[in-house]
Formats: C-alpha cells, sequence, structure tokens
C-alpha cells in the first residue's frame, strides 16, 4: 500500500499571498465574459476557467475571482490593476485585504469540515463547483469545493484579520486526520 502525500492525505496550504478580487453589477457578467471568464450559471456555484482562474458566483450580480497557480494570479493582479469605472454597471471589489485563502484539500476534507461547519460538504450533498456562504468555527467563509476526480479540495474565503485565528481552529480539526500545513511552493512546484 503506498502512502499518501500530505496534500492528497490532508493539507492546509495558505493561498493569501495570491491575486483575488470581485466583480459586482448589472453588466458585471457581461464585462466579465467579455474579459474571457467562463462564468457559472447561477449563484453559489463555481467554474474553472481554462487559465486556471476560478470564478465564483456569490449572488445574481456578484462574482469572486480566485487567481491562478499557473500565473500566481498575474491576470487577476492585471485586471484589477487595469480596471476602470466605464459607463457599464460593474464595480470592483478589492479582495486581496478583506479576505484570507485557505485551501484545505485530500481525501478527509469533509470529514475535517464536519468537525468546525453545521453545513453537510460531503461530495453527495456539495459536489465540486458548488459554492457554500456559511459559518466555520464561528467566523463567516465562504466555502468552494474546487476538488477534481484525483483531489479533493475546499477553498476557504474568511476575513483576513481573523486568519490566524482560523487557520489554528482548521488545523485543530485536521489533527484528528493527520492534517498539516504545507508550504504554497509544494502547490506551485
Amino acid at each position: 500500500m503506498t502512502s499518501l502525500n500530505p496534500i492528497e492525505r490532508c493539507a492546509l496550504i495558505d493561498l493569501t499571498d495570491l491575486p483575488r478580487v470581485g466583480f459586482r453589477g448589472l453588466d458585471a457578467a457581461q464585462w466579465l465574459t467579455a474579459s474571457g471568464y467562463s462564468l457559472p450559471e447561477a449563484p453559489n456555484r463555481a467554474v474553472l476557467c481554462g487559465d486556471g482562474t476560478l470564478v465564483a458566483r456569490l449572488s445574481q450580480t456578484e462574482y469572486f475571482l480566485l487567481g491562478s497557480l499557473s500565473d500566481r494570479g498575474q491576470r487577476l493582479a492585471s485586471e484589477e490593476a487595469g480596471w476602470v469605472l466605464g459607463e457599464e454597471r460593474n464595480y470592483l471589489l478589492p479582495r486581496q485585504d478583506s479576505h484570507a485563502w485557505l485551501q484545505l484539500s485530500g481525501k478527509h476534507v469533509a470529514e475535517v469540515m464536519a468537525k468546525i461547519c453545521g453545513v453537510d460538504l460531503r461530495a453527495e450533498a456539495f459536489p465540486v463547483g458548488s459554492v457554500a456562504q456559511t459559518s466555520v468555527a464561528r467566523l463567516n467563509v465562504i466555502v468552494i469545493n474546487a476538488g477534481s476526480a484525483e483531489l479533493a479540495k475546499f477553498h476557504l474565503l474568511c476575513d483576513r484579520a481573523s486568519l490566524e485565528y482560523f487557520q489554528a481552529a482548521v488545523l485543530d480539526a485536521m489533527g484528528e486526520f493527520g492534517g498539516v500545513p504545507v508550504a504554497l511552493d509544494n502547490l506551485l512546484g
């Protein structure tokens, strides 16, 4: 029997240094589509774009974009830096300072989350592409199931000022499953 590496078993990776940004407004979908992003068909869904950017739809008119690991989020950073308010109703929502970003991965993600979240996040109830805006460890958190057939993973977005507390809570919940913190460099490769 082969032993799983930490990312496949149970790992927490801090992605807070990677770019992320939001857009909101009646014309946000049109603007994002024109900019080449794939969009989820409904709120509380997420899609992975061809370049690795993840687009989560939080409401009818609000989107949260997570930068791609392949370019270390540079496309999103450029979008944010070059954004200007035009005639369309599309408003930039800077998220770099408001939200911390963690990735919980491995075969035990649902069990870990069950210890700190009241929402059923098992694959049967929360399939890949699902988004939950809920309470985790007593914080408002956006949970995105960004897994694949090869690797279960959740992106966890919480208040940046609460990052240290939230990391400690998730790591504590991971302890029973041999979970460990893993450096971002392990994903980048």
